[in-house]
């Protein structure tokens, strides 16, 4: 049977984390630096869980010193290391290579420098990741078919999504147009976080997503009115 979602967290939920780091990404670590994925999991962590990282440090070196045997195979409980480019008999030594380079980033307070914009696909969606769902979900290439417009996608998101939801859409976006980007790292930005059809006819992505951003925080709370009796 496979392991329960408590069980798994406990286990390898980090471990988790920094192997999804590496999708579309390759394992070039060295012992004398880490690579381009496990720099901006460490750049991202650092400035949002940073007692995580000590966690992805034990759970990292425990996986690679106890590899899963015969029987927890059968059974399904472990983590399957997805393909990352490197023979099946170097992911243990990788893995533990990972794991020095986290425990050395804490021990000496050694952080990736914030950077321009994000530079992998993990970090964009682990940065932005309302902008992610509402892009990938609702602007899939399936959005022709569901919806007559983008407006209208756009107004069934606002009208689904709990309010918390939207609130931190817009912050996203907010933060995303801060980050100064040119058009085309805007059009990077939609595509690397699920966008999958072009913008309104006439519209570049950054003034779409300006557009968005103006409609979906433009809700207003409705309060209630004391009775002028009252």
């Amino acid at each position: 049977m496979s392991m329960k979602p408590l069980e798994f967290d406990r286990r390898y939920g980090e471990l988790d984390q920094v192997i999804s780091a590496y999708v579309g990404q390759p394992a070039d670590d060295t012992p004398e630096r880490p690579g381009q994925a496990l720099t901006a999991y460490l750049r991202h962590t650092w400035h949002s869980r940073p007692w995580a990282l000590s966690i992805a440090e034990q759970q990292l070196r425990t996986y690679a010193q106890n590899p899963p045997g015969r029987l927890r195979l059968r059974l399904g409980e472990f983590y399957p290391v997805p393909d990352i480019g490197l023979p099946e008999a170097e992911i243990q030594q990788w893995l533990v290579l990972l794991a020095d380079h986290i425990r050395r980033s804490i021990e000496e307070g050694e952080v990736p420098p914030p950077a321009a914009m994000p530079e992998t696909h993990w970090e964009w969606h682990a940065r932005f990741p309302e902008l992610g769902q509402f892009l990938g979900g609702w602007f899939s290439q399936d959005m022709p078919d569901e919806f007559a417009d983008h407006d209208s996608a756009v107004r069934d998101y606002v009208s689904t999504a709990d309010r918390t939801l939207t609130a931190r859409l817009v912050g996203e976006l907010h933060e995303l147009f801060a980050l100064g980007l040119e058009e085309s790292d805007c059009a990077l930005a939609v595509s690397e976080l699920g966008m999958e059809v072009e913008p309104p006819t006439s519209y570049t992505a950054g003034a779409w997503l300006a557009l968005v951003a103006d409609r979906v925080g433009g809700f207003r709370a409705e309060y209630g009115h004391p009775d002028a009796d009252g």
